[in-house]
């Protein structure tokens, strides 16, 4: 029998955990910071070279929600990004998107070089291999080329499959995505800054100084940076105009085996394509089959997917690892960062990178640090000043519709499934209707649990993610353990007993 890989990402399995900070009572400080993924300790670090005191807090652990879970891919050419945003904006806009990519990688790779931290340099490639896919490419290379990338078309590539059309770019990047954090953090630290795991932020009272309640009690600071994926207080109503997005990845031990480039696809089944070499060996990492998050269940069997498909394509490898991440896109297509709300600025924020974090993210960090030193970017400011996402109109009023959809079939679906003489199967979850109430009920290690089936973020109701073994809620991307704790999303309370 082929032994299950073990569901964690490459990245999260290190042979130590990175240093960090036990809780103690602070002093008021400069600037709080809310996650300790890429946006986060990224401005933290910028900040604590400014000078400046700051405490970065973080639910879980460092990496453990989006950053942790990544493909590593730092590119400037980013799947079909530029075309669609090409056709949602402006041009000035899509300039402004394409420089602050350009100044995240370059903050970043400069970090690492500084650093002595490895990265691998890697042509990147948009590709097709279906014939619906070719016209998508075909304009990607067309948006790239107006939007000042070096790119150029080809079919010849690398893959041990056909491909009918292609775009790449030189001179890009991969990376451990938990050897940059690791990086990060020894700055933070170095400069007399704090990164402290394992206390959840559960609200933010904006003034002369701002007060972060927490799980270990309230911190103070001149400004707070939320970091968290997706805005998790409530006013700016950050959640209504982004739309969570989960994907999958494996690892395989691929011997002896190497690619020149990192490859994405346009085709409706997505792929994700790019070797890792560490020093137990090299691996081959696959990812796809995205899907908008708390919908598209089973979850289980796109990991089974990845795994047929690539055992399939690339002769000699054997899966070692399987994880998924959440990130999420903004309606108008581009990233936010920023104040939480026009004319709050001891509150910022920074969302909506659509899975390419790796320069977003560090995009986002130079911007709001800039905000602090009075040296703030063109692109910054352009990007800051377009008007709300909210005027995406219709793009904001589909993924409404598909909220509230989903907000009513959740509640008529649990009104509707009584409960069942047995508990559900190991691994398995449930929401049934317990007198008038939903109420999500899975057996995890023996162990059945009941919890409230209502997501403590707006009301929706969660669905059982059977990959993850966790909860989810469709509406907004909120996740729950087993025993309703907040794993990510907007959601900070638990699900009730």
């Amino acid at each position: 029998m082929t032994p299950q890989p073990q569901h964690r990402s490459l990245w999260l399995d290190r042979p130590a955990p990175i240093t960090t900070d036990e809780w103690r009572s602070l002093d008021p400080v400069d600037v709080v910071i809310l996650g300790a993924g890429l946006s986060g300790l990224t401005t933290a670090a910028m900040l604590a070279e400014q000078g400046r005191s700051v405490v970065v807090l973080e639910a879980r652990s460092v990496g453990a929600v989006t950053t942790g879970n990544t493909t590593g891919k730092v590119s400037l050419l980013q799947g079909s990004r530029l075309s669609q945003i090409r056709d949602a904006v402006s041009r000035e806009l899509a300039e402004a998107y394409v420089a602050a990519n350009r100044a995240g990688q370059d903050w970043l790779l400069s970090h690492l070089r500084d650093n002595g931290v490895a990265y691998d340099e890697r042509t990147a490639v948009t590709y097709a291999a279906t014939d619906a896919g070719a016209p998508t490419v075909e304009a990607e290379l067309d948006a790239a080329s107006a939007l000042g990338l070096d790119v150029s078309a080809t079919r010849s590539l690398e893959l041990p499959f056909p491909v009918l059309a292609a775009v790449y770019l030189a001179d890009q990047a991969q990376v451990d995505a938990m050897d940059v954090l690791d990086s990060l953090v020894r700055t933070i630290r170095r400069n007399g800054g704090l990164v402290i795991e394992g206390v959840r932020a559960t609200s933010i009272e904006s003034g002369n100084p701002c007060i972060v309640s927490t799980s270990r009690g309230d911190v103070a600071a001149e400004r707070v940076v939320v970091a968290t994926g997706t805005p998790f207080p409530k006013r700016g109503a950050h959640f209504a105009t982004l739309i969570p997005q989960r994907s999958y990845a494996i690892a395989c031990r691929w011997p002896d085996r190497s690619l020149e480039g990192m490859y994405l696809s346009v085709d409706e089944q997505t792929r994700s394509i790019r070797d890792v070499h560490r020093a137990d060996g090299s691996y081959l990492v696959v990812g796809g089959n995205g899907h908008r998050g708390g919908k598209g269940a089973p979850t289980l069997e796109r990991f089974d997917d990845l795994l047929r498909w690539t055992e399939t394509t690339f002769s000699g490898t054997a899966a070692s690892h399987s994880w998924s991440a959440q990130d999420y896109r903004s309606t108008d297509e581009l990233p936010h960062f920023g104040p939480i709300t026009a004319g709050d600025d001891r509150v910022l924020v920074a969302t909506g990178y659509a899975k390419w974090g790796f320069t977003n993210a560090v995009a986002a960090a130079i911007a709001l640090s800039s905000r602090l030193a009075d040296a703030r970017p063109a692109w910054a400011e352009s990007l800051e000043s377009r008007p709300s996402a909210f005027t995406a109109i219709g793009s904001t009023l589909e993924a409404g519709a598909k909220v509230a959809g989903d907000l009513a079939h959740g509640w008529a679906a649990a009104e509707l499934t009584p409960e069942p003489t047995n508990p559900p199967a190991e691994g398995e979850g449930i929401v049934v209707r317990h007198g008038v109430s939903p109420v999500a009920v899975c057996t995890i290690d023996g162990v059945t649990h009941r919890r409230s089936a209502v997501c403590t973020h707006l009301g929706g109701i969660v669905a059982w993610n059977n990959a993850e073994r966790s909860w989810d809620c469709p509406l907004h991307g909120s996740r729950y353990t087993p025993n309703g704790e907040v794993l990510e999303g907007p959601a900070v309370q638990p699900l009730a007993e």
